[in-house]
């Protein structure tokens, strides 16, 4: 049985139904739901904010995994976190203290995450992994889904292993864009697969258990 566990994200689902398309995707395997929350500030889009996740907690049977692409999360995580929010994963670049963000979202209750754009460089966060519980490599730009897939972006998967196998961490490590069959099993080596459009976008037990199996393309 595969380790892998998949987070759809409702940013590709049906909004008008999102209890109805939570609960399928629970059904069709998957072990968590993503979130994506955006603020118009620190990326070019707005999705939802608070009361929605309040809404989702409701009626998800899966932990939620928020992630939050908003300036300054100190703000707001302790909301988030009451509304629902079972992992709460920030950007290195939204707060000019990430750790002491970190620090507070476990204080809260939730799990931590921290995550960074593709531009930026995966030593900025090397030194937060022991206050993580979730690392998210993003190889899309955030902000919008349906994004392609980066492929430059795996090499920060092994640095990020390799990191948290040295110092004997216990940090999950998830991607996130453009993530299907095939671009899965490129970033092997993570533990969590974040998808949209690939899985509503088709029969979502056969979708997610493409992801669950994705291991070395030479593996076969």
């Amino acid at each position: 049985m595969s380790s892998k566990l998949v987070a759809p994200s409702i940013l590709s689902a049906d909004f008008a139904n999102l209890e109805r398309e939570i609960k399928a995707v629970a059904q069709a395997g998957a072990d968590w739901i993503h979130v994506d929350v955006m603020d118009g500030h620190f990326v070019p889009n707005i999705t939802i904010g608070i009361p929605v996740v309040k809404s989702l907690k409701k009626v998800s049977p899966l932990p939620l995994d928020v992630h939050l692409m908003i300036d300054d999360p100190e703000k707001y995580a302790e909301q988030f976190i009451k509304a629902g929010a079972d992992y709460l994963t920030i950007h290195v670049e939204s707060t000019k203290d990430p750790a002491a963000v970190l620090k507070s979202i476990r204080s809260f209750g939730a799990k931590a995450g921290i995550t960074l754009r593709p531009r930026t460089s995966v030593d900025k966060v090397l030194s937060l992994l022991p206050l993580c519980d979730l690392v998210l490599v993003m190889t899309v730009e955030p902000g919008f889904g349906g994004q392609s897939f980066m492929h430059d972006q795996v090499a920060k998967i092994a640095t990020l292993r390799r990191e948290i196998s040295n110092k004997n961490l216990n940090c999950l490590i998830e991607v996130d864009g453009g993530i299907n069959a095939e671009t899965a099993q490129i970033c092997h080596e993570a533990d969590v697969f974040v998808a949209g459009s690939y899985v509503f976008g088709q029969d979502y037990s056969k979708a997610i258990s493409a992801l669950k199996e994705a291991k070395l393309p030479s593996s076969k």
